[in-house]
């Protein structure tokens, strides 16, 4: 059970830092009849890029980060603190399955580092669910309101699905330590 956790916790781990990274996020939607498209937007945490043909790709960082929407700082700043903390769960999970493996002292000792382990990733998951979750709703909510202008209209990116499903493992691998 321990190495099972691990095993999701290390996945998890690896998906939050690349949900982090992606600029999929938010990627234009086609909701017109027109069936040929030339640019496709991808909207992220740290970037804008634009797909051309999907031949060219073309990225450009945000200029300032005081300019940016109240919302998308927030997600940047939880995302930041689940990568750090899912780096910090996964090495308390490492060293807990270590001594768990080695360890005369019984199992006091050990269930301090699982249990921390646990906590943590339970925290981490819900933290990556926060800002993912948060992002779909207001994609979702966009797409069907009817005072959104067309070209505006998003779908929802791989990035949100890497985000969900880092979340789901970082949440069974804290359950397990529990």
């Amino acid at each position: 059970l321990q190495l099972t956790g691990l095993i999701f916790g290390g996945l998890g781990m690896v998906g939050t830092l690349a949900a982090t990274a992606m600029p999929q996020w938010r990627v234009s939607a086609y909701v017109d009849g027109n069936i040929v498209v030339f640019e496709t937007i991808w909207e992220g945490l740290w970037m804008d890029c634009i797909s051309q043909l999907g031949i060219r790709l073309q990225c450009k960082l945000y200029d300032s980060v005081l300019a940016l929407p109240p919302p998308l700082e927030a997600f940047r700043a939880l995302m930041c603190v689940a990568v750090g903390l899912s780096v910090l769960s996964f090495l308390a999970a490492i060293v807990g399955v270590k001594y768990s493996q080695h360890s005369k002292q019984g199992p006091q000792a050990i269930s301090t580092f699982i249990l921390a382990a646990g906590v943590a990733f339970l925290l981490t998951g819900t933290l990556v669910l926060i800002p993912v979750s948060w992002t779909g709703a207001g994609i979702v909510r966009d797409f069907y309101d009817p005072a959104v202008p067309v070209p505006l209209k998003r779908e929802l990116g791989a990035a949100l699905y890497v985000g969900w499903g880092s979340s789901a493992l970082l949440l069974a691998a804290g359950a397990m330590y529990c």
